[in-house]
């Protein structure tokens, strides 16, 4: 029967053969024993031709005739470069057709159904005097050939004797069953996973229950008890995703109006300018594979109803597509009961069942096919230049996760201007180097002698030392710093404006237009929470007539119930804050101390101490304390966010979020507003040094303070993104094959058996991390600090920008794989932005102003150089340098510094960086008159810079508005014409019904007529001339 082909396949022992194949064997092997040891021993030559003849066991004839012909190839098998013929080959070589694999998927139903619950992979099942592989025989499954013959014959009237005799591979049997249901035909939409060795008794009865009223409420279940971890199917069928569809007022395109596309066409000329066209022609190569992702055709949504059932396109992909399906799933496993007889709000929903332990967990799953298009095009980082897909994100993960994406990829073009600007900025200090006046003058000094920077073992030093530093820091602070704050805080505006704008039009193109948290359902949690409340008693159920109980939603009081949890909640949130900055200020005078302990021991001046010691230990502790509070902050954040009143979802991550970000936000940029405003400042002079605790306050390096917030932003800016892309990326890569190690090896089991070996795609996610966090905190929180980081101070670092858009670039890339290939498929929620984040980046970018005016005002030179040059009438700068160091008398030291063999020993003056009188002045270093002028300059200049900014910031929000005219104009136009084509189909709708009302009672008129009898008068109304029909009265 089967031909034998030349190839030269890899020989391997039987001992290696993939434990999937085998378990495929050992679902189909029960149908005819002889021949199954000689197609094992042809499996042990070739993984790739595994196959098995669905031979029809009541013609004799045939199974002899096949287990000649296994025999005979058996023999053939073990000779060098030739192995058996596959399905497919034998299948065209016959010229046979048609699906060949119900005997596979019945035996594999009765491997399942034969009380194999923990059916050992790679041990094949024989038939009297077979053998598997671990030499047992099989006759326990003897009884079941009698089943096996009559699945076998089933529907024998239409299927010929040669179709029951090909055979199936094991690439065929996994295509049928790979993410459906045993019989190859319901998909699989969602899957519950418990561990079967664990059989208590409560776990019994609440899983039975809850899936009990999942077949009620109309979902299909099917058990796959095959290895240790039990899963159970879940296909939702049309009629409930039709129901539910309705109930969650989803929207779903509508077929083609008359009328519609003119709109379309409208709108997409207005589109296609020149210009667009020629951006289009130059930027080619940035477009998607249109043969991958074809372009979305156009289409008006609509609420779903049942009613308008013929109005809906069902073959659009945006139809119900896959995530709005697992979404409606979801719904209903969180609000099905697993108590009978106690069906309160507590006792509800599939995440209570995980978290006792009675299922390990509920997920989705991937689809091969999707999954494979979207990481070859897009979770690829080879096509870092191409855009993104984003309609067929959305059908994948849902419309919160594509926006997202969406708006990750906006944020990372808009980068580009400024990241172009800054470029050019730092390119212009690079050009004028050698024409500033301060750095020229440095380092042309050779006489001015700087006061010790400590109070005992540090020696004077030379200014010209500073030479190298304080060039670099006219990179930062020259002319142009002004212009590119002014641009940055523009820019943070224009961003944010056309982000709404931007999403305005996905929302509306994926039918979400008019969506908030209005229209979500009430939280279990929630219920279960307001049920629970004294308060509310009497409120939360109702129960009728016939003794059913509803679960209802009140109205919850805010000030007699919702304030006190809230209150405690933020007050607790600012005590956490509170501690971190105390945690922050004791790391700050744990510097001091570590200066001071080391001018005593007399090593100050030591390079090890300044370059290694003092900066690790104190990063270090940092690093801990910071980590400690994060960790204890981020589950006590959850803790409290559940002990508040969230109705929705949506509310429920907006206070989780604030919480946690407020205190992220400490905690990120504490270190750099204490750098950037703090150090350095109110340091006094040698005469009168300002203390803490009897430490001298830290000043800043030569530099100055601005080049010390240079350095600061760039380490934690550019070491945070590359420590995050690390970690994203190799954690749960590791965690994931770890797990799978685990239960592929069976590591902590003593039996081999207890492995679970992904054959399928259910098997196969179950060892992805779980898709818990529908929220994407962490992915926003990342990108969020880092919009703070170039907007709170990129004015330190202009090439900020440009790092976080080549950080950006790969990060769209990274998150996209790892929510592919490392996470299992998260539930599809809807959301019309990126709800929260939006608000917290507004309130961001009002901080920036402030910031940059604070920066530029009392940490850059631009002020004092204005004052400097209306004062002294010197436009050139050529005495500045002199202007700024103050003068001071080495014997008014407070602390005389032990200079020992010191070269400058004999000093009798030296100078330092301040505004003061000098020591001969009648009131010696007392603030002389141009500190003043110098300090109101840098008021004026922040209220002025502010006052410019917002009132910019203003007119640029005001002349964007966050719904393009464009978009909205389509909208009103797309309404109306809906509502005329509902109103036009209900009018045709009751002319038909009309109709077919006097059909009938013209007809039961005239079957009712006889002699005698009550005539029956019917009288039709004519429609009028415009075509409307009036009522009809029937008089009987």
């Amino acid at each position: 029967m089967y031909s034998a082909v030349r190839t030269y396949d890899y020989e391997y022992p039987e001992s290696e053969m993939d434990e999937r194949e085998s378990l495929y064997f050992d679902t189909i092997s029960l149908a005819d024993s002889e021949a199954a040891a000689a197609h094992r021993k042809s499996m042990s030559q070739s993984r790739n031709t595994i196959y098995h003849s669905a031979v029809d066991l009541a013609d004799n004839e045939g199974r002899n005739s096949l287990r000649l012909g296994a025999a005979e190839n058996a023999v053939l098998a073990w000779q060098p470069g030739y192995r058996q013929s596959t399905a497919l080959e034998h299948l065209r070589e016959t010229g046979g057709g048609g699906d060949h694999t119900d005997a596979a998927i019945t035996a594999q139903i009765l491997a399942l159904q034969n009380g194999r619950g923990h059916l050992s992979t790679g041990i094949g099942v024989g038939v009297g005097g077979g053998h598997g592989r671990n030499g047992s025989g099989g006759a326990d499954a003897g009884c079941g050939d009698d089943e096996v013959s009559r699945r076998l014959l089933r529907n024998s009237s239409t299927i010929s004797n040669k179709d029951k005799k090909l055979p199936i591979t094991y690439s065929q049997w996994k295509s049928r069953t790979y993410r459906r249901f045993d019989d190859g035909n319901r998909s699989v939409d969602f899957v519950l996973a418990y561990n079967g060795e664990i059989q208590l008794e409560e776990h019994r009865r609440k899983r039975e229950i809850f899936e009990t009223n999942l077949r009620r409420e109309g979902l299909q279940l099917e058990h796959n008890k095959v290895q240790r971890v039990h899963f159970i199917k879940i296909h939702a069928p049309a009629e409930l995703l039709y129901r539910y569809a309705e109930i969650l007022k989803i929207k779903v395109p509508l077929k083609p109006i008359p009328g519609e596309d003119q709109i379309f066409a409208e709108s997409a000329h207005e589109f296609k300018s020149c210009f667009t066209r020629m951006c289009r022609s130059l930027f080619s190569s940035v477009q998607l594979n249109t043969a991958l992702f074809p372009e979305r055709e156009s289409r008006i949504h609509l609420e779903f109803s049942r009613n308008y059932l013929d109005l809906y396109d069902k073959e659009h992909p945006n139809f119900i597509d896959a995530s709005t399906r697992y979404s409606i799933i979801n719904f209903i496993l969180q609000r099905q009961h697993f108590v009978e007889g106690e069906e309160m709000a507590d006792n509800l929903g599939i995440e209570k069942l995980v978290q006792d332990g009675v299922y390990s967990c509920a997920y989705t799953l991937h689809d091969k096919d999707d999954r494979d298009r979207l990481l070859k095009e897009w979770a690829n980082v080879s096509k870092w230049k191409n855009l993104q897909p984003l309609d067929q994100i959305k059908d994948y993960f849902g419309a919160k996760v594509a926006l997202y994406f969406a708006w990750l990829g906006f944020y990372t073009q808009m980068l580009i201007p400024i990241s172009v600007l800054g470029i050019l900025c730092f390119f212009y200090g690079f050009l004028t180097w050698s024409n500033d006046p301060i750095s020229r003058d440095i380092c042309n000094d050779n006489g001015t002698i700087m006061c010790p920077q400590c109070d005992r073992s540090c020696d004077y030093w030379r200014l010209n030392e500073t030479c190298t530093s304080s060039k670099f820091n006219y990179l930062i602070d020259n002319n142009m710093t002004v212009v590119f704050a002014l641009a940055m805080s523009i820019w943070a505006v224009a961003y944010l404006e056309f982000w709404k704008r931007y999403s305005a039009g996905l929302v509306h193109r994926w039918g979400l237009t008019g969506f908030n948290h209005h229209v979500e359902h009430p939280r279990p949690q929630y219920l279960a929470k307001i049920s629970r409340s004294e308060k509310l008693s009497g409120k939360t159920e109702l129960q009728d007539e016939n003794g059913k109980r509803s679960i209802l939603d009140p109205d919850v009081p805010f000030w007699s119930i919702k304030f006190l949890p809230n209150f405690t909640s933020y007050s607790i949130m600012i005590l956490f804050i509170c501690i971190s900055i105390i945690a922050i200020a004791g790391i700050i005078i744990y510097r001091m101390a570590q200066r001071a302990s080391h001018s005593i021991l007399g090593n100050e001046n030591s390079m090890t101490f300044k370059v290694m010691i003092l900066p690790m230990t104190a990063g270090i502790i940092d690093l801990i304390v910071i980590s400690l509070l994060d960790l204890v902050y981020s589950s006590l954040a959850v803790k409290l966010t559940n002990y508040e009143y969230c109705r929705t979802q949506t509310e429920y991550d907006e206070s989780l979020t604030i919480k946690n970000y407020v205190f992220q936000f400490v905690n990120y940029y504490s270190s750099l507003f204490y750098i950037a405003f703090l150090k350095g400042k109110f340091v006094g002079y040698p005469a009168k040094y300002n203390r803490v605790l009897g430490f001298r306050q830290e000043e800043c390096n030569p530099g100055g303070c601005l080049m010390e917030l240079c350095m600061q932003l760039v380490i934690i800016m550019a070491g945070k993104q590359a420590v995050n892309a690390i970690v994203e990326m190799l954690i749960p890569y590791l965690m994931r094959t770890f797990k799978e190690l685990t239960y592929r090896h069976g590591w902590y089991k003593n039996n081999k058996d207890q492995r679970l070996v992904p054959y399928n795609q259910f098997t196969e996610d179950y060892n992805l991390l779980p898709a818990e966090n529908n929220s994407l905190y962490a992915e926003y929180l990342e990108m969020v600090v880092q919009f703070g980081f170039i907007t709170l101070f990129s004015l330190a670092f202009p090439l900020a920008p440009l790092l976080a858009l080549l950080n950006n670039v790969i990060e769209v890339r990274l998150d996209a794989i790892k929510m592919l290939r490392f996470v299992r498929r998260p539930v599809g929620m809807r959301a019309r932005d990126i709800g929260v984040w939006h608000s917290i980046m507004t309130v961001v970018t009002r901080i920036a102003v402030a910031s940059s005016a604070m920066i530029i005002a009392f940490s850059s030179n631009l002020i004092p150089k204005i004052v400097y040059a209306a004062s002294m009438g010197d436009p050139e700068l050529n005495n500045y340098l002199n202007f700024t160091l103050a003068v001071f008398n080495t014997k008014d030291f407070q602390v005389e510094p032990l200079l020992g063999g010191s070269q400058y020993v004999n000093e009798t003056q030296c100078r330092y960086t301040e505004f003061r009188n000098p020591p001969w002045d009648e009131q010696p270093y007392k603030r002389p008159m141009i500190y003043w002028k110098i300090l109101t300059g840098r008021l004026a200049f922040i209220v002025i810079y502010q006052n410019i900014i917002n009132m910019l910031q203003g007119i640029l929000r005001w002349a964007v508005p966050d719904v393009s005219g464009r978009l909205m104009k389509r909208i009103t136009r797309e309404n109306f014409l809906l509502r005329e084509h509902i109103i036009d189909y209900e009018k045709h709708h009751a002319m038909k019904q009309a109709q077919m009302t006097v059909n009938g009672l013209r007809q039961r008129t005239t079957d009712t007529q006889a002699p005698g009898y009550d005539d029956a008068t019917t009288f039709v109304l004519e429609p009028r001339e415009s075509g409307s029909w009036q009522q009809m009265i029937i008089q009987l």
